[in-house]
């Protein structure tokens, strides 16, 4: 295919090209920054101009492996960026591990500056930790969501693909950097170019802000019945302060009884048990995320006693919360 047939004309093109800079933190997502970086340089392709630079930094400007081991060189250390520099921090696994002290004094210090900075994928916890996201809506991948929501109570924590309020920048992972980057093009030089970028990179659903990053329960679960999608739906909102399985059934017009064939016949267990599952999950994601102490860890779980939260989490995990913790701080190390 000959591109220069098909270039987008650019309205008023820019007197010089709006420059990335890629904070890479250890364990980061490549998903994420490959996704994000092949939407720049696709739409400068389909502009036949450069309206994007990028550059890549780590924190002490060695190289950076992914969390798929595979490592990158930076371009430089954290060092002082231009105000027009969009900064965009790439989260992945372990976060709390590689958001040190250092890279958050250099955030904050970054910030004073006015430019806009995001977070990919898990990213925000950064942001969060540095304070940059106080009093503004965020999200974060949907895993982290219990840990963040804890931890941070002053940031509106969202369960959109990505959000953007003001200068600052969240995304939830995965393919959300490509909607994420699509709507900067598309703010920056129009729809056009923007639409062009999502057909090279074959991406047919674009998702914009409203749009939330989990599957539908039907989705999730492969099943499709109103009444019990109602029902998961009414357990997930309520983990800290479980309803009964009475209630649960009452809310959708059924009894008890039909409310337990309901879940024998699509999910091969009991509604308590996939209640109990979904608890016992949320305190697992609090556990390996948080410092959360582990009675604060059951009590936001649902547990009115560490005693009962320690004997249903061994029985489900086959360890203790407190061995769980343990291995965790031991592979941090």
């Amino acid at each position: 295919m000959d591109i220069n047939e098909h270039l987008i004309e650019v309205a008023d093109p820019p007197s010089k090209p709006r420059h990335f800079v890629f904070v890479l933190m250890q364990n980061f997502t490549m998903l994420c920054f490959s996704a994000a970086v092949e939407s720049l340089r696709i739409a400068n392709r389909m502009s036949g101009r450069e309206l994007y630079t990028w550059s890549l930094m780590g924190d002490g400007g060695d190289p950076v492996a992914c969390s798929a081991g595979i490592e990158f060189v930076v371009s430089s250390d954290l060092i002082e960026t231009n105000r027009d520099d969009t900064l965009m921090l790439c989260g992945g696994i372990e976060i709390q591990n590689s958001t040190s002290k250092r890279v958050l004094s250099w955030l904050r210090r970054e910030a004073r500056r006015g430019p806009v900075i995001g977070g990919l994928c898990t990213a925000g916890y950064t942001m969060a930790r540095a304070g940059l996201l106080d009093g503004k809506k965020a999200t974060i991948h949907w895993e982290n969501q219990d840990s963040f929501a804890e931890e941070f109570d002053e940031v509106e924590l969202t369960k959109s693909v990505f959000v953007v309020d003001g200068n600052r920048i969240t995304t939830a992972g995965g393919t959300s950097s490509i909607d994420l980057m699509l709507k900067l093009i598309a703010q920056d030089h129009g729809e056009e170019l923007a639409n062009a970028v999502a057909d090279q990179l074959i991406y047919s659903s674009i998702r914009t802000d409203q749009d939330t990053q989990r599957l539908s329960i039907p989705t999730r679960i492969g099943v499709r019945h109103p009444k019990l999608s109602m029902v998961i739906q009414n357990m997930e909102q309520n983990i800290e302060e479980p309803i009964s399985p009475s209630i649960l059934a009452k809310e959708v017009g059924m009894s008890t009884r039909q409310l337990e064939r309901l879940f024998r016949r699509y999910l091969n267990r009991s509604p308590k048990r996939y209640y109990m599952e979904l608890r016992l999950q949320k305190a697992r994601n609090l556990l390996m995320q948080t410092d959360m102490s582990v009675i604060n860890v059951a009590l936001a779980c649902g547990f009115a006693s560490p005693s009962h939260f320690s004997k249903c989490y061994r029985a489900h995990y086959d360890t203790t919360p407190y061995r769980e913790r343990g291995a965790q701080a031991s592979r941090s190390n």
